[in-house]
Parts: structure tokens; C-alpha cells; sequence
């Protein structure tokens, strides 16, 4: 393994940095259970290297079934409470610390049966537009939309989800 090429060729460096503070507000609420989606650095931001968002999952049951994704890569890292993560042959009871990575094509999902609010660190390389497709779904949510399974399917080819 090697550095990649070089993408920055400036004698100097320069002033660029994206700051975050922690209490600013979550872009998205979703769902019955009002998970709240913060886009900390999307693939817009970050020039389509990576894309990470803040997940905080209320006390309801909430996640994807099992899926995977062709064109990126999805990590997970657990801050708070306990998450069950699928890793494609089995769910782990993950707990703050945890960290599970899934290369593109790796069978995975996750979901907050708990009864206690968690929240976690998604992680997505190449910085794909996932926001997209959380807003979608979000709104889906809200207008309470019944879609059928062909509905469903186009929307998962759009946003690179492969259900299982």
C-alpha cells in the first residue's frame, strides 16, 4: 500500500478547513422514531473522497435490513448505547468503542432494538451523495407513503442499495 497521487500542487498550503461545532442542529429527522441524520462531511465537501454523518437513533426500533452497496465502502462506529450490527453472517451487540467496516459488496445492516437511544459515526468511501437518499427516505416517512416493492427497488438502484 502507497500514498496516493498527489491532488494538491500549491507551493503552499492554504486555508480550508471545515469546522463543525458540536451542538449545531441535525439536518434530518426521519421516522417514527426520529432518528436525526447530522452530515458532518458529505462527498460534496470532501471532493468525493468520503462521506460521514452522525446517526442518533431514538428508544424505537429502527434500521435497514440486510443490504449492500457496489460503489463504496460502510463503516460504523458506535458512541453511545447499543447498536446491533449485521456483518453479513451475524448481528453483534455493538456498544461505544465498537467499530465494524464493510468493503463494497459486503452483505450488512444495523438496527437500535435497545429501548434506549444510541447514536453512531457512518462512514462511506467514495463520498457518495447519501444525503439523498436519507432525505428521501425521510420524506417518505413523514408524507407517511406506502410504496410498492417496484417503488421501493427504484429507489434503492438510484442510491446504490442492495437489498438482501
Amino acid at each position: 500500500m502507497s500514498y496516493p497521487d498527489p491532488s494538491y500542487f500549491a507551493a503552499e498550503g492554504e486555508v480550508s478547513a471545515t469546522y463543525r461545532p458540536a451542538g449545531q442542529e441535525a439536518e434530518l429527522t426521519m421516522g417514527a422514531g426520529g432518528t436525526r441524520v447530522s452530515h458532518l462531511a458529505t462527498g460534496a465537501t470532501t471532493s468525493g473522497r468520503f462521506g460521514l454523518y452522525r446517526w442518533e437513533m431514538g428508544p424505537k426500533p429502527s434500521g435497514p435490513s440486510a443490504h449492500f452497496h457496489r460503489t463504496m465502502s460502510e463503516s460504523f462506529y458506535v458512541l453511545s448505547g447499543t447498536i446491533r450490527l449485521f456483518d453479513g453472517d451475524k448481528w453483534i451487540e455493538a456498544t461505544p468503542g465498537d467499530f465494524l467496516h464493510v468493503p463494497e459488496g459486503g452483505i450488512h445492516a444495523f438496527r437500535n432494538e435497545s429501548g434506549a437511544p444510541a447514536s453512531m459515526l457512518l462512514h462511506f468511501a467514495p463520498g457518495a451523495p447519501r444525503e439523498a437518499y436519507f432525505e428521501e427516505l425521510a420524506e417518505i416517512a413523514a408524507s407517511g407513503g406506502r410504496l410498492s416493492p417496484e417503488e421501493w427497488n427504484a429507489i434503492f438502484l438510484r442510491h446504490d442499495q442492495y437489498m438482501v
